[in-house]
């Protein structure tokens, strides 16, 4: 038997493609299948296009629309897994793997399970990170995986902490729906890109960019976004002159914009200097300035939490992420698999879409190796 840890995108399609191969598998997922969009904020909608987003073995329903939104996607997912009919089990928390004489004990809040093999697909946006600021603050401080939609903030001033893109659309969500200012904190101007331009995905330049020297990418994203997007620099957010080097380099998705280059240069988002730290209840912005506040959202990020999982296994590297993708295993440990963990320009869903087929076939080269 297979086991796969996770029921979001990675874990259902890696589920499912082994399936198709013959194995035996089981899914165990701590929260509900799709968690990882049932849950988040109501504004939240797939930024790839939805003809380039479905996972293997059955489309995204036309009915979705080309964007689809939050509830649509974790329906999909919920979809997905009845139409593969897999057997995921939801309410079930994996506390550590470990090696076995033959193969993998999997060790559960709901009792040990024994697998061959073992598929980690708990993804990026596992377990919420929030810095550690220096001081005490007077109001309320709440994660973006917490934040939910702008109700609970109408006529309160707001520091949004992050200018990746749950940060750019909480902070838009929040201006649209009556908060008395809305402050975004950005330590590093981000790439901006339109969702599509002239009806064409920025979805396939992503794609694309896999394939092109980084210097034609670079002039290329330059160029669209010279076109598509207003300057922001007056306003604080100033274009890189080589968007896809910076990517390279940090590893941090655009913002698809969605409505936050128009807040910003009307004045409803105002972008400020990097949050260091409270003092006497107020916040202490990198450049010296000093702002008195309602609430921050701290849209951070996530880390992959593995660490509990397999850091004894010596299958990290110093940031969580693990040192191998689907196609490897790790030395010294066979059987173990890593689905969903490269971020992509291309699209999430469409990547571990492709993950997952070769992952089914890379084991069933292994089964036919061992027959």
């Amino acid at each position: 038997m297979i086991t796969v840890i996770g029921a979001g995108p990675s874990g259902l399609a890696s589920a499912a493609m082994l399936k198709r191969a013959g194995e035996r598998v089981v899914v165990v997922e701590r929260g509900e299948v799709g968690a990882v969009w049932a849950t988040r904020y109501d504004r939240l909608h797939l930024h790839t296009v939805r003809w380039l987003s479905g996972l293997p073995g059955y489309r995204i329903p036309r009915a979705f629309g080309k964007w689809p939104a939050r509830e649509r996607v974790a329906e999909y997912l919920r979809d997905y897994a009845a139409y593969h009919d897999l057997d995921v089990r939801t309410g079930v928390e994996v506390e550590r793997i470990e090696q076995a004489a033959d193969g993998w004990a999997v060790r559960t809040s709901d009792g040990p399970l024994a697998a061959t093999r073992v598929v980690v697909a708990t993804g990026q946006s596992n377990v919420p990170f929030t810095p550690e600021w220096p001081g005490a603050f007077a109001g309320e401080v709440t994660h973006s995986a917490d934040y939910r939609n702008p109700f609970a903030y109408r006529g309160r001033r707001v520091l949004v902490v992050g200018s990746g893109n749950s940060g750019a659309e909480i902070a838009v969500d929040l201006a649209d729906g009556g908060a008395s200012d809305v402050l975004l904190s950005v330590r590093t101007p981000p790439s901006i890109v339109r969702r599509d331009t002239l009806g064409v995905p920025s979805q396939l330049l992503g794609i694309a960019s896999a394939h092109l020297p980084t210097a034609v990418v670079d002039r290329i994203a330059a160029g669209i976004r010279r076109v598509a997007i207003a300057d922001l620099a007056p306003y604080g957010l100033v274009a890189p002159e080589r968007p896809y080097s910076d990517f390279l380099r940090r590893r941090v998705i655009p913002i698809v914009d969605v409505g936050l280059s128009d807040a910003v240069r009307t004045g409803r988002v105002r972008v400020v200097a990097a949050l260091e730290r409270f003092e006497a209840g107020a916040a202490i912005l990198a450049d010296g300035t000093q702002t008195e506040l309602d609430a921050v959202i701290a849209a951070t990020g996530f880390r992959t939490g593995l660490e509990q999982l397999v850091g004894h296994l010596g299958v990290l590297d110093e940031r969580g992420q693990p040192l191998v993708r689907d196609l490897e295993e790790p030395a010294g440990v066979p059987g173990l698999h890593f689905v969903g963990y490269e971020i992509t320009l291309g699209g999430t869903f469409r990547l571990v879409g492709i993950e997952a087929k070769h992952l089914a076939r890379t084991v069933g080269a292994a089964r036919a190796t061992r027959t």
